[in-house]
């Protein structure tokens, strides 16, 4: 991983930089599971799915961006 995430960053964004299944789950990220997101998910921004789902997005961008900047 090597860049800053948002909640303007895709699920893609997020899959393709290798953050792990595990740590999206951890914050309630039903999208990773579901067939129909892998359809969206370049077009799927973490603030969407906070909208949908209420996923603690301030936790999520806290801990990605902390294992993305070692």
């Amino acid at each position: 991983m090597a860049k800053k995430f948002t909640e303007e960053s895709t699920l893609g964004e997020l899959l393709n930089e290798g953050v792990p299944f595990e740590l999206l789950s951890k914050y309630g990220v039903p999208c990773v599971t579901c067939p129909m997101a892998q359809f969206e998910l370049n077009n799927l921004k973490l603030k969407d799915i906070k909208n949908f789902y209420g996923i603690d997005i301030e936790g999520l961008l806290k801990e990605i961006n902390k294992e993305n900047s070692k």
